[in-house]
């Protein structure tokens, strides 16, 4: 019996709200309310690392980044006189001896293929690392809005993913679709901008519903080609959205209800969209509410097919959680070393249950959260748990001791002023955009232009 095809549709900062299924009212996300409703929605799914070199790492090898110690986006932010702690040096590129997603496929039958944005390394590339079919244009293409492209190269990708499924129609294939949108510089059609004028950005709406049309696309190709029911369906993205101004963009989006967005730790940054599709083996209208983590789908995806699943591997199989059983109860943990151009700070967490616990390396202040009444993390239960906070500390530092995470070093050229103004003066992950007055949009804007200055003129020369 032929196994089923393999289509992984991955997004670039797309935030788990930013669907109209999700909750985002003035998002137009058709194609994808559908694929939902007629699939598995995840509302606690979690990226590996809430930036897009580590979290890709995550899905494509199974392995945590910290493991990898490829835990920030390539090539990794210069260290400024603004920070306290200085980053550890990353690795580069994921070395040939690391085993990635398409040697799992290719070894049980499976043609595979990349089409898209790649970001885990010069060399050694996709071709490499096992994917048969490469279409890699680079790692932020955008193009010219018209009537056959979007302007971040969704029809171009679209195109290139319905060439190979053509090609490979007759036997099981696995296709990496991994589209730039919506990372910045945003640019769409004048038409759909207008269309979207009345959303909190329109630009990034329109950007949206560019997306989701070039998915009924495909998902209408598979239909055409009588494969969309033998195709299991993963739509999801690398990291939380952006939530404070980047770039020319004086709004980018909004992970309201939930706390900060790309480069945190906070839910906001972590958390992803996950709708999964396959008749007649996941339930269709179902919603799933238990954490699951990017490095799971080698497993996952591996057993769902009814291979082996390897050992070695960081990421958990929820298969059974997909096919309507249960999956065993786990902690969750992230180590994340740098700061970001975003605000983020070097900082652990653990989501254990309903708690989420996190620790700040760089002021050694730990908080706790109880997700199930604190979705948007504003209240801060250490002091109230003593006991849960230094468990969950001593289980964080065992698991880093573990798998090796690389630790921070002191900074001697940190100016302590401008760390204090730059990072715990002003709270960016406290700031909402959707409900932030003038004056506090006055304010994240003039902490990025400080932000932009530390990188540019206080960097540390090396």
């Amino acid at each position: 019996m032929k196994r089923p095809n393999i289509l992984f549709i991955l997004c670039d900062d797309l935030g788990i709200n930013d669907i109209h299924y999700y909750g985002r009212e003035d998002h137009n996300t058709p194609n994808l309310d559908k694929l939902a409703s007629e699939g598995t929605v995840f509302t606690s799914a979690y990226a590996s690392q809430a930036i897009c070199s580590a979290s890709r790492a995550g899905i494509l090898t199974g392995l945590n980044p910290a493991r990898l110690h490829m835990t920030t986006y390539l090539p990794g932010r210069p260290d400024t006189r603004t920070q306290k702690l200085l980053h550890p040096e990353i690795m580069m590129h994921i070395p040939l001896s690391v085993k990635m997603m398409p040697r799992y496929f290719k070894e049980v039958g499976y043609t595979t293929g990349l089409i898209g944005k790649w970001h885990v390394g010069k060399s050694p590339g996709p071709a490499e690392h096992g994917f048969d079919f490469v279409y890699h244009p680079g790692d932020g293409k955008n193009t010219i809005p018209s009537d056959t492209e979007g302007g971040k190269a969704e029809f171009e990708l679209t195109m290139q993913t319905i060439k190979f499924i053509e090609e490979n129609k007759d036997k099981p294939f696995f296709a990496y679709l991994a589209h730039y949108t919506p990372h910045i510089p945003y640019t769409a059609k004048k038409e759909l901008i207008e269309k979207n004028k009345n959303a909190f950005e329109p630009v990034y709406a329109a950007l949206i519903e560019t997306l989701d049309y070039t998915i009924g696309i495909l998902v209408k190709k598979l239909e055409e080609l009588n494969l969309l029911n033998d195709t299991i369906i993963v739509f999801t993205s690398d990291n939380g959205g952006l939530h404070v101004p980047e770039g020319n963009h004086s709004r980018v989006t909004h992970n309201t209800p939930f706390r900060a967005g790309k480069g945190y730790t906070y839910e906001g940054g972590q958390r992803v969209p996950l709708i999964v599709r396959w008749p007649e083996h996941i339930p269709s209208g179902r919603v799933i509410d238990v954490p699951v983590n990017n490095t799971d789908w080698i497993p996952t995806l591996l057993e769902l097919i009814g291979a082996e699943i390897p050992k070695g591997l960081d990421g958990v199989s929820f298969a059974k959680e997909l096919t309507g059983g249960k999956s065993e109860k786990r902690k969750i943990f992230w180590h994340f070393p740098h700061y970001t151009n975003q605000g983020g700070r070097p900082s652990g967490a653990v989501r254990d249950g309903d708690w989420l616990y996190i620790e700040f390396y760089d002021t050694n202040t730990k908080e706790l959260y109880d997700l199930s009444v604190d979705i948007g993390e504003k209240e801060d239960l250490s002091a109230r748990y003593p006991e849960i906070v230094n468990s969950l500390h001593n289980d964080l530092e065992e698991w880093k001791l573990a798998i090796k995470a690389q630790s921070n070093k002191p900074n001697p050229e940190c100016i302590e002023d401008d760390f204090r103004n730059l990072y715990i003066n002003f709270d960016p992950s406290s700031f909402n955009p959707l409900e932030a007055s003038d004056e506090e949009w006055d304010k994240i804007r003039s902490w990025r232009i400080k932000m932009d200055e530390a990188v540019n003129k206080k960097r540390i020369k090396t």
